[in-house]
């Protein structure tokens, strides 16, 4: 499992712990041993993982073994068929999406995708869509809203592609355009943030009836290395760009942007992918069974509201 700086006392203690299994034998018995480092090592890991900074939980976010979009379809779903390409230009593989059913009920799931080594990572694009896959996802959407099925939006991408060819297609328009159809879209829209959540590029498939966050995972208008870059001329900053942008769950939702906090695995969701994908699907049927009981035009409504509510504006006398 990959090190973080903070988590290496947890990773080293664990390696002990599993080596004393491993010599342990009828002769000589080393549980007594073995039992006092699992207290040892519980401990630990309450005091580090219930003590996280915010840039501490930017990295879990960030985490190379951290369950991605297909891994929750895999685990969350009984069928799943993905479809491809926006029509227009090509297939984007940074973002997935297909119907699939979970339990009884049948959705649309669309996500960002990452890779898990150097050749799928730039086959994904490290989960930074070009205009192509917003357009895809929104192709989708459409699909999904033809046949009254609703949508599971899950994200994690630290940004929308920025290279040369993304913009001459229209990064910008591709994703403007989602944030307006989304807003309209006749259909239930469930959006999960399961990793990071990075400005535009989380915002093309953003826009939803309800917005769900998991415990480590970040939502923000920027990047801590960015905001870092442009505050303080240094990405070293991070750690306090982190901290200033309040980008986790317990803030977004004193400012009414997510509407629930799913929790994790003490560490993170790369501890246990099924335990955080059984408490992904719990939330996403406990959520979609509500917007699904609404009329359309009170979906809408509500939707609509959703969004007028976010900020505050200050009048000057």
């Amino acid at each position: 499992m990959s090190k973080l700086d903070f988590e290496k006392p947890v990773l080293e203690l664990e390696v002990k712990i599993n080596d004393l299994r491993q010599m342990s034998s009828k002769r000589v018995t080393l549980e007594p041993e073995v039992k006092r480092l699992e207290a040892k090592l519980e401990k630990l890991k309450h005091d580090i993982y219930m003590n996280l900074t915010p840039w501490q939980r930017v990295q879990i976010a960030r985490h190379p073994k951290r369950p991605y979009t297909l891994d929750y379809i895999r685990l969350m779903s009984d069928e799943f068929l993905e479809l491809h390409g926006d029509r227009l230009f090509a297939d984007d593989l940074s973002i997935v999406g297909g119907f699939a059913k979970i339990d009884s009920q049948k959705v649309m799931i669309i996500g960002h995708q990452k890779g898990r080594d150097t050749k799928e990572n730039l086959q994904r694009n490290f989960g930074c869509a070009h205009p192509e896959g917003y357009r895809k996802a929104m192709r989708l959407m459409r699909l999904a809203a033809k046949f009254h099925v609703p949508v599971i939006c899950l994200i994690d991408t630290p940004g929308a592609y920025p290279g040369i060819g993304a913009e001459e297609r229209g990064q910008a328009q591709a994703i403007a355009e989602n944030l307006r159809d989304m807003a309209g879209i006749k259909t239930p829209v469930i959006v999960a943030i399961i990793g990071e959540g990075g400005s535009g590029g989380a915002l093309g498939i953003g826009v939803a009836d309800r917005v769900l966050i998991l415990e480590h995972a970040y939502y923000s208008v920027i990047s801590p290395e960015g905001c870092a870059s442009i505050l303080w001329r240094s990405s070293l900053r991070a750690s306090d760009a982190a901290k200033a942008l309040r980008l986790h769950g317990e803030d977004l939702i004193k400012f009414n942007i997510v509407d629930e906090i799913i929790p994790e695995p003490l560490g993170g969701a790369h501890r246990s992918s099924e335990e955080t994908a059984a408490n992904l699907k719990s939330a996403l049927l406990k959520h979609l069974k509500k917007v699904i009981s609404l009329s359309l035009e009170d979906l809408l409504e509500a939707r609509y509201k959703k969004y007028r509510n976010i900020g505050e504006f200050i009048e000057q006398k």
